[in-house]
């Protein structure tokens, strides 16, 4: 798996998000740079778990349509089949 990059848009609005749960959840102010730095070692070490579970979360989605669009399709031929004696 390549290494996960953010657009510096994402980047700055999660460097914001981290910014701000330091300061009102851990009461630390942190840095710009501080921020970025924890961003990249979450992309590095953690952000492969979130993005297999994305993939994962994707598969059972698009199965599950699958096995739908199967279920139409055998109904559309049980409809049509002609009886045989």
């Amino acid at each position: 798996m390549s290494t996960i990059k953010f657009s510096s848009a994402e980047t700055e609005q999660l460097v914001t998000k981290i910014q701000r749960y330091f300061a009102k959840e851990l009461e630390q102010d942190l840095g710009q740079f501080d921020a970025e730095f924890l961003l990249d070692f979450f992309a590095k070490e953690v952000g492969a778990y979130f993005y297999n579970r994305g993939l994962f979360d994707a598969q059972t989605v698009i199965s599950g349509k699958l096995e739908n669009v199967t279920e139409m399709i055998q109904e559309g031929i049980d409809e049509i089949e002609k009886p045989v004696s």
